[in-house]
């Protein structure tokens, strides 16, 4: 039986098939060794935390009332006009409810939908390095060409600690008369890294050049630690050629629930409307006044859930550092990069593979988010998660001291 087609050939090209098989993600290999070994799992970002009342009793609410069939393909009116008015009074940019917001399963289909209606085969599409995987998967899947800008790394001169930078001169090289969309992601999955004003602004400025769309996932966007994020669609200009992207997963500690959206102008809805109405259609009933309840609470609520994710930061990452990792501090999101160079380890991917078994812990190399020998320095990085309860991650540092403890 033949079982290649285009998208088997662009996934073989992208290094996401192995002997013509799909291959596993890293978050499915590394969970399950996991679960083998009864290890405490950093490496997948799901919280340990319940999501705020107000979220979990509208939900109930709505399953108690009956709320559990086929919502509209477009998503609630309700949660529609909630994400709207949540982008205005966030970040002052004013979307029209009835066409210019579209709920979606997850922000995984939403950006899916995205580069499937928008990517025709040879496009090419930007997007940072290290990236979540899943993009490279979804830019093959459209048929398009992949093309990166690597983050730079250096050492903290006062701290010591490990500082991710972008390279502006290579994401400004990046673009080309080919450029059909440029995916950014801020704050930043692996690194918790929020992007300047300037890097921002240049990322703009080459789009509208090139007459490229700007694609945004910014499902961390209330997760920060210092500056607040803002939206690229909210500079001046950006607004018509932006998708912008994000999900209630990360902020309201339900990724389970897999709701998302998008908001763009409205011939872009409808282009992306086209594809993602052959994918789920529709999804979550319940969930979605839930969500809408969550984005109408009090700027106060959305600072306390940050402000508690900012004590397990820094809690793992002032752990990791006296066990004699080299830290990232990331500024946003759910996890911190740490290279475990210092302790005698250059090959993340192998120490990943040995620490269920021989700490009790799990990581993610942060070569998973990296093309195949594109990781240069970041080959000795792991990606740690700080999403846990307290009790997690203090009984993880525990059992990686123990663990380094002969190395140094």
């Amino acid at each position: 039986m033949k079982t290649t087609g285009p998208w088997t050939r662009a996934a073989a090209a992208a290094g996401l098939l192995k002997d013509g098989e799909a291959r596993p993600t890293v978050f499915a290999q590394m969970s399950a060794r996991a679960a083998a070994h009864g290890a405490l799992n950093l490496g997948q970002g799901f919280p340990d935390d319940a999501p705020p009342t107000a979220v979990s009793e509208a939900a109930v609410d709505a399953i108690r009332e009956g709320r559990n069939q086929y919502p509209p393909g477009a998503g609630e009116a309700v949660l529609r006009e909630a994400i709207a008015e949540h982008q205005a009074r966030w970040y002052g940019l004013r979307w029209d409810p009835a066409s210019e917001v579209l709920v979606s399963t997850g922000a995984t289909e939403a950006l899916a939908a995205t580069l499937l209606a928008l990517v025709q085969p040879g496009d090419e599409v930007i997007t940072l390095e290290p990236f979540y995987d899943q993009y490279a998967a979804i830019i093959a899947l459209a048929g398009g060409v992949h093309r990166t800008a690597p983050l730079t790394s250096r050492t903290d001169e006062t701290t010591g600690d490990l500082v991710l930078e972008v390279d502006e001169d290579a994401l400004r090289d990046a673009f080309s008369p080919r450029t059909r969309a440029v995916l950014v992601n801020t704050p930043h999955n692996p690194t918790g890294l929020m992007l300047a004003q300037s890097t921002l602004q240049l990322i703009a400025d080459e789009a509208a050049r090139h007459d490229a769309l700007i694609v945004t996932d910014e499902v961390y966007e209330h997760l920060t630690f210092g500056a607040a994020h803002r939206p690229l669609a909210s500079l001046p200009g950006a607004q018509d050629r932006t998708i912008s992207i994000s999900s209630a997963g990360k902020t309201f500690s339900v990724t389970g629930w897999k709701i998302g959206w998008l908001t763009a102008r409205p011939e872009l809805i409808t282009a992306i409307t086209g594809v993602k109405q052959w994918l789920t259609y529709s999804s979550g009933a319940p969930f979605q006044p839930a969500v809408a309840a969550g984005l109408a609470m009090p700027p106060s609520a959305f600072h306390e859930l940050a402000e508690d994710l900012r004590g397990r930061r820094d809690l793992l990452t002032d752990g990791l550092r006296e066990i004699g990792f080299r830290v990232s501090v990331p500024e946003a999101g759910y996890f911190t990069v740490a290279d475990a160079s210092p302790l005698g380890e250059p090959d993340a991917d192998a120490l990943a593979e040995r620490l269920p078994a021989e700490a009790g812990v799990v990581a993610i190399p942060l070569t998973a988010f990296y093309r195949e020998g594109q990781a240069g320095a970041a080959t000795a990085y792991l990606r740690m998660a700080f999403c846990k309860s307290r009790a997690t991650i203090e009984q993880a540092l525990e059992k990686l001291e123990a663990w380094a403890a002969p190395r140094r």
